[in-house]
């Protein structure tokens, strides 16, 4: 017991010890970040237009190389950048979802970084130890449209064994070239996702994958294990409690999976949700410090004095988060009352050309939600749900609609207006529901799936708002508000 005791404590002390030597580092890495983001990438709905000029910033660079690897289905380049001459190869690919962008601009704020002069001891380490490969935007076809799959309509994660798509091919044919010791498998995850039994948002979540389906931990694997739990550490400094592990079930066909199998120490990294941060740059911030932070460990090789075991002490991911969630709400229904919670979500709709959003704010679930959390959250005990109804004139435009007194018409009960002549938009900037002229007024519906617009009333005072399925005060003289809906 004595000697298990003393493993124990000297395991502890060494983690500790790799910690703290990058602790300094790490520090002044975000501390500093803000002069290498790439500012150019400052929405999260990026395209392959948006990188190419980066691209080719850094091709006419003499620290880096740039090669052609492979081009998408429609045709876009696939670009390797590299830099280093160190023997160790590490390998970072991002955007295999279209969809999931977060990593790929923190690909080119990290090219920017080793583009600096700064840093010399620590990039002097990483160069010269390390020659580092960066293949941002696997799925360019994907991110052209902000979707998950390719123009195919496959998944290209789950086309390691077929090899059917071009993307895909080049994936394995450039993992294979490389040899690569280290790989960063980057994407996004839903910011509903949630670090187990807790309120908080899994906002950055890591996955060491198995390579076969008894999930034996080899070497390969083992390394992996280590500098995920170094990550973790890291991210701690910065969104305690917000660190998540994904489940590591087999999945044959993924790249993952496979990678770690053909001798790659693959590294999972998903970029889900922070509080107030739905371009998700706080994130972004915290993928560069910490993969950063993770090559720095690679190079120096302090990571493999890490204890492994502690990679079973992150918590899994749960999926348990709403955007708003309200409580202990009182619905009449049928002249009876009932206690339930709403679980609302504000579901993204692309615009101009998938540049930009609007929500829809839908009712995802509804009853006892006491297991589940908000990234907002309302007690509205002693509330009851008040139907809006509509306002008696007509306005002729959106510019009159503009001129609109929005909380003093919620607090009066209205919560729709009929307008003559419609904009081309879907939707509005203020908290009050337009419809066509021809339009019947909306019946309350407190059904999941249903768009979330109703009224919260106490004492007969209606004090609250709920439109598109954003939370209103309506004592508030500056309340938080995305977007309303114009039902044509």
């Amino acid at each position: 017991m004595r000697i298990r005791t003393l493993l124990t404590l000297w395991a502890f002390l060494i983690t500790g010890f790799t910690i703290g030597q990058t602790g300094e580092m790490t520090t002044n890495l975000y501390n500093t970040y803000n002069k290498y983001k790439e500012g150019s990438l400052d929405k999260r709905r990026i395209k392959h237009q948006n990188i190419k000029p980066l691209i080719e910033k850094y091709r006419k660079n003499s620290k880096f190389t740039v090669k052609k690897v492979g081009e998408s289905i429609e045709g876009r380049d696939l670009n390797l950048i590299s830099i280093g001459s160190g023997k160790t190869n590490v390998f970072l690919w991002s955007q295999m979802h279209g969809d999931e962008p977060t990593a790929t601009q923190a690909i080119f704020d990290i090219l920017n970084f080793l583009d600096s002069d700064d840093f010399s001891k620590e990039k002097k380490t990483i160069l010269n130890k390390l020659t580092l490969h960066f293949l941002p935007m696997l799925n360019p076809d994907g991110a052209e449209v902000f979707t998950r799959r390719n123009a195919l309509g496959i998944d290209i994660n789950r086309d390691a064994l077929r090899l059917q798509s071009p993307e895909g091919k080049t994936l394995k044919r450039v993992r294979d070239s490389l040899n690569a010791a280290f790989g960063f498998n980057l994407h996004d995850q839903s910011t509903y996702y949630n670090a187990e039994r807790t309120e908080k948002p899994a906002t950055i979540s890591y996955l060491a994958p198995a390579y076969n389906y008894e999930k034996d931990i080899n070497e390969v694997r083992g390394n992996a294990m280590k500098v995920i739990v170094f990550m973790n550490n890291i991210i701690q400094n910065y969104a305690p409690g917000q660190v998540g592990r994904y489940n590591d079930d087999f999945e044959p066909r993924a790249f993952g999976d496979n990678i770690t199998k053909w001798g790659t120490s693959a590294i999972l990294i998903e970029s889900g949700g922070y509080p107030d941060d739905v371009e998700k740059q706080e994130i972004r911030k915290l993928n560069y410090v910490s993969i950063l932070s993770a090559i720095y460990t690679i190079a120096e090789g302090s990571y493999e004095d890490i204890n492994i075991e502690d990679y079973n002490k992150i918590p899994e991911n749960d999926r348990k988060l709403f955007d708003l969630k309200i409580k202990n709400l009182t619905y009449n229904l049928n002249g009876k009352d009932y206690t339930i919670d709403l679980g609302i979500n504000h579901l993204e709709v692309g615009i101009n050309k998938n540049t930009d959003f609007y929500n829809v704010g839908r009712i995802v679930d509804q009853g006892d939600l006491s297991t589940y959390y908000g990234y907002e959250t309302f007690d509205a005990t002693g509330y009851k749900i008040v139907e809006g109804t509509l306002y008696p004139s007509m306005v002729p435009s959106i510019a009159s609609y503009d001129r609109l007194n929005e909380l003093s018409m919620l607090k009066k009960g209205y919560l729709y207006v009929k307008m003559a002549k419609l904009p081309d938009a879907n939707y509005t900037t203020k908290p009050i529901m337009v419809l066509k002229v021809t339009k019947a007024t909306p019946k309350l519906r407190v059904r999941v799936g249903a768009n979330a617009n109703f009224l919260l009333e106490k004492n007969g005072k209606i004090d609250y708002a709920v439109v598109n399925g954003f939370l209103i005060n309506l004592n508030s003289d500056n309340p938080k508000f995305k977007n309303g809906l114009i039902y044509k």
